[in-house]
């Protein structure tokens, strides 16, 4: 039997595993800014308080309340248009996730283009912490006096 790393045609695979170029090391978070640029693209071309064009909340068309999604569409719309005020009055969560996307996707392009691993490690507090958010949010929409939330 013939040992193929003696033939002096084959080379061993010198690269290191993780040595990929920059470029390609990018790839997926460009991927990513590219489906949510094309999303705002869309939700910023199709205004959403034309009706018609997307489906009503099903929440509040059967129970009139609002969950933490309600005005999102038209917050992201605002956003595009550069109408943060007018963002921040339809959904004012969705315009802090907006945000936090766009620190988060900036951390994990500058990491994954100098090679190092993108963690994001929460812990259950945190995600505890996430989610009460999000309740508080949606109950404060919902009561008398959380008017200056409503969508």
């Amino acid at each position: 039997m013939r040992d193929v790393n003696a033939d002096s045609r084959t080379t061993p695979n010198t690269r290191a595993p993780g040595s990929a170029s920059a470029l390609n090391r990018v790839a997926v978070p460009a991927g990513v800014l590219a489906a949510v640029a094309g999303a705002f693209a869309y939700v910023g071309t199709v205004d959403p308080n034309q009706p018609g064009h997307y489906p009503v909340c099903p929440l509040y068309r059967f129970t009139g309340l609002y969950c933490p999604g309600c005005g999102g569409l038209r917050s992201a719309h605002e956003f595009v248009h550069g109408d943060f005020l007018a963002a921040l009055q339809d959904n004012a969560l969705a315009v802090v996730g907006y945000l936090a996307f766009m620190v988060l996707w900036t951390v994990w392009v500058v990491r994954a283009a100098r090679g190092r691993p993108v963690r994001l490690d929460l812990g259950s507090g945190s995600l505890w912490a996430l989610g009460a958010l999000v309740l508080v949010f949606t109950v404060v929409r919902n009561l008398p006096f959380g008017g200056w939330l409503h969508p």
